[in-house]
């Protein structure tokens, strides 16, 4: 009879460690994503950062739908620079070269490509959507807010309403000459910076004005750098583009 019972608390002692080390081990990893939700959201904004909560907004309105631009728009050109290492962060930040922009938006661009052809012009797009995760990035390794936003409050990319471009030529594909290659934080990519050849100024002006004609506007500090009315609409994101694509 001992000899049970001694065994029966043995079994109850092992289940008893069993379930604590159970218990730890869950708040363990409970810690561990609170850890990573606080990294990648801070300040605790109010970000989409889950496919099913992005299904059932676009679900709820459809203007809230991602656009992937290369199958939007025909011959537009991407040069994705945070897919590669050729951007200010000298990281990899993306793993694929895609871009996406809020439909309105994507279909916004449309028109301007369009309407570029008959200039004998196209778009080379070097970055559109970027999630939340790579504007924490971007903070950390250069913080002044002139070209970085402040993950504080967001970027507009991280809403799927901001797009980063140039113009380039349909007959050779050669980028047209402006103030500044692409995040040049410099004076010379702010829009009224003067001191440039008048060819560079002329085609500064010609994107100016036919960005701004379909509803977009540029950002004071980049030429490149362009917003779309109504942002202030749509969510900051944290999805990256192949939960967007699956």
């Amino acid at each position: 009879m001992a000899a049970k019972k001694l065994k029966s608390n043995r079994g109850f002692n092992f289940c008893r460690r069993f379930s604590i080390a159970g218990l730890l081990l869950f708040s363990v990893i409970i810690l561990q994503a609170q850890s990573t939700e606080r990294k990648r959201n801070p300040y605790n904004l109010k970000i989409v950062a889950t496919k099913v909560e992005y299904k059932n907004q676009v679900a709820k309105n459809a203007q809230m739908e991602m656009v992937d631009l290369e199958k939007l728009i025909p011959g537009i050109v991407l040069d994705i620079r945070y897919a590669t290492k050729n951007n200010f962060t000298g990281e990899i930040i993306y793993k694929e070269p895609k871009a996406f922009l809020r439909k309105p938006v994507a279909e916004a661009l449309k028109k301007v490509q369009d309407s570029l052809a008959f200039h004998r012009f196209g778009l080379k797009i070097y970055d559109a959507y970027r999630p939340y995760a790579a504007t924490l990035r971007f903070y950390e390794v250069y913080s002044d807010t002139n070209f970085v936003a402040n993950p504080k409050y967001g970027s507009r990319h991280n809403r799927g309403c901001a797009v980063d471009l140039t113009l380039v030529s349909l007959s050779g594909g050669d980028e047209i000459h402006m103030p500044t290659v692409f995040d040049d934080f410099s004076e010379k990519s702010h829009p009224q910076y003067a001191n440039l050849p008048d060819d560079v100024i002329k085609n500064r002006r010609f994107l100016f004005s036919i960005l701004t004609h379909f509803g977009f506007s540029y950002y004071y500090s980049e030429w490149w750098h362009f917003d779309y009315k109504d942002w202030e609409k749509y969510p900051l994101m944290d999805l990256s583009f192949d939960e967007l694509e699956k």
